[in-house]
C-alpha cells in the first residue's frame, strides 16, 4: 500500500485559471476590491442596489430568457425591477432583501432575488421569461452563465436554512450583502458553506469508466463522485468512494480542477483523474451508490460528446449514451481523458 501511496502523481492538469486572461488585471483587481467592499459595508452595498442588476429567482428556479433555443439568466436593472415591483403592489423595499453575487465586467453589482412569495405568472409576464427549476435549466443554460445562476440559488438557499443560531437556538441576522449571518446572542457569525466533494474519472490506460444513478436522465453517465468524510483527505475519499462504488483499487491519481456544484446542496467539487492496474478490471458496482457503471471505450466517448442536450427517446427505443454538458466538470474530465487517448494514439 505504501509504494502505491507513493505513485501518487500531483502532475497539476490547470496550475491555475484566470477568470478571464482577456481582461486587465487592474480591473479585475478593481472589481474583486469592490466586491469585498460591499461584502463588508452594509452602506456601500445599499448604495450598489440603487444601480445594480438582479436575477429574480421563484422558489429557488431562476428567472432565464430564451435566445435560439439557448437559455440564459435574465438580469433585470434596478429601476425595471422597482417599476415591476410597483405595478404588482410590492414595496420597492423588497429589493433590500436581495443577496450580492458578484461584478460584472462593467463593474455593476449583481444580485439574487427570491420572489417565491409573489404571483408567479404575473411576473413571468412582466419580466418577459420565465422561472426554469435549475435541475432543468441545468442542461439549457450556456457555459459561461451556469456559474452565476448556480451561485445564487446556493446563496439564497443557503439564508432559507440557516436562520437560527445552532448554538442558541435565537434568530440570526443577515448584514446587508448576506455574505454572513450573526447570532447577537452568542456573538457567533456563519458563513454560506460548500461541501467537499471528490469527483474521478477511472481509467484502465485505454477505457474509462462511468456510472450513473438512477436519478440520472435516461443514458447519462458520468464520473465517480462521493462526499468527504470527517477527517479524510482528498486522495483519501477517492480512493474509498471508487473501491465502495465499484470494487477496484486506484494506483495513481492526478489533479484536474474545481468547480461549485448546487446539487442537492451547495457542494465544492474536486476533479481527478485516476488509474486502475489494467489486469484487474472487472467491477462490482454497489447497487445502493449506482444504478450501473461500466467501462467505455474511445469511440463511445467520442460519440457522447457531441450530444449538446439530453436526447430525445422515441417510445420503446433503448436510451442514448450521453454524458453531462460542456460546463459540468464531470464533461471536462471526460474530455482530457478522451484528448490525451487520441495524443497516445497518434
Amino acid at each position: 500500500m505504501r509504494g502505491r501511496l507513493e505513485r501518487v502523481s500531483w502532475k497539476l492538469l490547470h496550475s491555475f485559471k484566470s477568470p478571464d486572461l482577456s481582461r486587465s488585471c487592474s480591473g479585475y483587481v478593481s472589481r474583486v476590491r469592490y466586491l469585498m467592499r460591499l461584502k463588508e459595508d452594509d452602506e456601500a452595498c445599499r448604495e450598489a442596489l440603487k444601480s445594480g442588476s438582479f436575477l429574480l429567482y421563484y422558489n429557488l428556479a431562476p428567472l432565464l430568457k430564451s435566445n435560439s433555443n439557448v437559455y440564459k439568466p435574465s438580469f433585470l436593472k434596478a429601476s425595471d425591477l422597482e417599476n415591476i415591483l410597483k405595478k404588482i403592489g410590492r414595496d420597492k423595499h423588497t429589493v433590500s432583501e436581495s443577496v450580492l453575487l458578484g461584478c460584472n465586467e462593467n463593474g455593476e453589482a449583481q444580485f439574487s432575488l427570491e420572489v417565491g412569495d409573489l404571483d408567479r405568472s404575473v411576473l413571468e409576464q412582466q419580466c418577459g421569461g420565465v422561472f426554469m427549476d435549475l435541475s432543468k435549466a441545468f442542461f439549457m443554460l450556456s457555459g459561461p452563465e451556469a456559474p452565476i445562476v448556480t451561485k445564487g440559488k446556493a446563496l439564497l438557499q443557503w439564508h432559507q436554512t440557516n436562520g437560527f443560531c445552532s448554538a442558541t437556538g435565537q434568530p440570526t441576522i443577515r448584514n446587508q450583502s448576506g455574505s454572513h449571518r450573526i447570532c447577537h446572542s452568542s456573538g457567533i457569525t456563519y458563513y454560506p458553506k460548500m461541501s467537499p466533494v471528490v469527483i474521478v474519472l477511472v481509467s484502465d490506460g485505454s477505457r474509462c469508466l462511468l456510472g450513473r444513478q438512477a436519478t440520472f436522465p435516461p443514458g447519462m453517465y458520468s464520473a465517480l463522485a462521493g462526499f468527504c468524510d470527517m477527517g479524510e483527505s482528498m486522495e483519501e475519499v477517492l480512493r474509498r468512494e471508487v473501491a465502495e462504488e465499484v470494487g477496484l483499487e486506484v494506483e495513481t491519481l492526478q489533479y484536474s480542477g474545481s468547480q461549485h456544484w448546487p446539487f442537492p446542496q451547495s457542494s465544492f467539487m474536486v476533479a481527478c483523474h485516476a488509474t486502475v492496474n489494467p489486469n484487474n478490471t472487472k467491477v462490482s458496482v454497489d447497487k445502493a451508490e449506482l444504478e450501473d457503471a461500466r467501462w467505455f471505450t474511445l469511440k463511445e466517448i467520442t460519440e457522447a460528446l457531441q450530444v449538446k442536450k439530453p436526447p430525445r427517446i422515441p417510445k420503446g427505443e433503448p436510451p442514448v449514451f450521453w454524458v453531462p454538458p460542456s460546463f459540468a466538470i464531470a464533461n471536462q474530465l471526460i474530455q482530457e481523458w478522451a484528448n490525451q487517448q487520441q495524443l497516445t494514439r497518434k
